[in-house]
């Protein structure tokens, strides 16, 4: 049976969401069991009686918060995540999920957790939607900001794995961003990548800016700096058009009758760009898995970080991208 550490405490809302979400999972899976790390008297209170079968509560008590230095994290062994964290190196759980501090998480879950065999780097990924209706994988969207162009390759890699396995893609379409489609757009890293890349039979070329959302891609490479900043920027965007649309309604009655025309439109765009429809952000590369949820997740994002953590541990992913990168090493 597959066992999720849950850290508990992890989140801006503290353990009410992240329980109901837990709860929910439960009710809707069978198959699996939580460990739930934090205060045991807040959990305990929270906590259905009749899914205590089903859960194990780890008491912590203290909490890393988001004023708190990643780095602290890594002293702080008391502490919800760190406990959460270590379930998963000790093999007691299969998976971790937390909505807290994401650097923190990052940090330990790389650190106790430890790499692939091979990995030099894990990549934090994220899903995005298309105008084609599908999803793309976009990584590293923040877990390293300055890459070289192995590290690049090695995201390919793992991106296509995740994309075959987890995603059941049979033969997922891989693109490099840069700012041409070009093969000799880039700079010197996207460009040394490129040529790496040309060996990899689901690199697809160069992806622009503008393509990341094409739905001509499935996987999209790049390093956590520009990642981070592409995954806000499309972040506000959305929200802008929310706003400007709700703004343009108000102007005149045509604009208002037209915008509840839209409004079935509207509420399915809401939910392609929700992130508690994905859950988390996997981080992928780990001799386990960990996902790493918003801070503001509600209850039905951490009920799909959950169900993200069962289908990465039950896809085998792991074990591919391990073979993958030990045949990358041999030549």
């Amino acid at each position: 049976m597959v066992r999720i550490a849950v850290d508990a405490m992890g989140g801006d809302f503290g353990p009410e969401p992240i329980i109901a979400g837990v709860v929910t999972a439960l009710k809707e899976r069978k198959g699996f069991s939580v460990v739930l790390v934090g205060k045991t008297e807040e959990i305990s209170l929270l906590l259905p009686k009749e899914f205590k079968s089903r859960v194990e509560i780890l008491d912590a008590q203290d909490v890393i918060s988001m004023s708190d230095a990643a780095t602290d994290a890594l002293k702080r062994k008391e502490s919800s995540i760190f406990k959460a964290v270590d379930l998963v190196k000790n093999k007691t759980c299969d998976a971790v999920v937390s909505a807290g501090h994401s650097g923190a998480t990052m940090s330990l879950a790389t650190l106790r957790i430890g790499r692939i065999a091979g990995v030099l780097r894990p990549p934090l990924a994220t899903l995005m939607p298309t105008k084609k209706q599908t999803r793309v994988l976009v990584m590293d969207v923040g877990a390293n900001v300055d890459c070289d162009a192995e590290h690049l390759y090695q995201f390919a890699i793992m991106g296509g794995a995740y994309a075959h396995n987890v995603l059941s893609l049979e033969a997922p379409r891989v693109g490099l961003l840069s700012n041409g489609e070009e093969d000799t757009k880039g700079n010197e890293v996207t460009k040394a990548a490129f040529k790496k890349l040309k060996s990899n039979p689901y690199f697809k070329g160069n992806c622009e800016g503008n393509d990341v959302f094409s739905g001509d891609f499935d996987v999209v490479v790049t390093d956590g700096f520009i990642g981070n900043i592409l995954l806000k920027t499309s972040e506000g965007v959305a929200s802008m058009m929310g706003s400007f649309i709700k703004t343009s309604a108000k102007k005149s009655p045509l604009s208002l009758a037209g915008a509840l025309m839209m409004k079935k439109v509207f509420n399915s765009l809401k939910k392609e760009t929700d992130y508690a429809e994905y859950g988390g952000a996997p981080l992928i590369g780990l001799k386990g898995c960990a996902i790493i949820s918003h801070g503001k997740s509600n209850a039905k994002a951490i009920k799909n970080a959950i169900f993200q953590a069962l289908t990465y541990v039950q896809s085998g992913v792991n074990d591919e991208i391990e073979k993958k990168i030990s045949i990358l090493q041999e030549k």
